[in-house]
This record gives C-alpha cells, structure tokens and sequence, in this order.
C-alpha cells in the first residue's frame, strides 16, 4: 500500500531539453504533412456539404411557401364564383396532380395523411 502511494506522489520533473525520448523521431509523435493535408481536406468537404444542405432546405422550404400561397389564391379566387360544391372536382395544374389535398383545403403543414371525403 505504501508504494502505491509514494508512486502516486511522486511527480516526474520534465525533460528540461525539450527533445524527444531516445529512439522517438518526429514523424512518431505528429500528424506530419499527410495528417495535415487530409485533416484539411476534410474540414474542407464537411463545409462545402453544409453549405449545399442550407441551400436544398432554403429552396424546399421557398417552394412551399410559394406552394402555400398560389393555393390560398387559387381558393380565394375560385371560392366566391364556383361556389362550395365545384372546389373538390378541380384538378390542379399537373393535370390532376396537385400537392395539396382535394378541395384545396390545407392543413399547416400538409402532412396529415390521405383524405377521403
């Protein structure tokens, strides 16, 4: 028990040369111009990734926008002429295919599931 504890007491005194261990080199103890280069290169990478990922979620979220509002005026503008009963047999722009849920009625986020009447 008491060696442990003089063990643990016992501070090593730093080298004062400030040179490496006998039989230690350089490129043992560092990255060196290869760990440089590829830790570069992947700092590099991940930011470019970022990047275009804000950029697709910014378009994403433009074209819902952009989505949200011709709907809310193709209902203001179809409700008060055709009347109630016409707003569901409408077909979108696509041909049928519109992203909204029929009658043109939409919740915030669009993301409630199939409907049916």
């Amino acid at each position: 028990m008491h060696h442990l504890i003089l063990a643990l007491t016992v501070t090593p005194s730093p080298n004062p040369s400030g040179t490496l261990r006998p039989g230690l080199s350089e490129d043992q103890v560092t990255p060196g111009t290869w760990g440089f280069v590829l830790t570069a290169f992947i700092v590099i990478l991940t930011t470019f990734l970022i990047v275009d990922m804000v950029r697709r979620i910014r378009r994403v979220r433009y074209r819902a926008q952009v989505e949200e509002a011709r709907l809310a005026a193709e209902e203001e503008a179809g409700n008060p002429a055709e009347g109630p009963a016409a707003g569901g047999a409408s077909a979108g722009p696509a041909g049928g295919a519109s992203a909204g849920p029929a009658g043109g009625a939409s919740d915030e986020n669009d993301d409630a599931g199939p409907r049916t009447r």
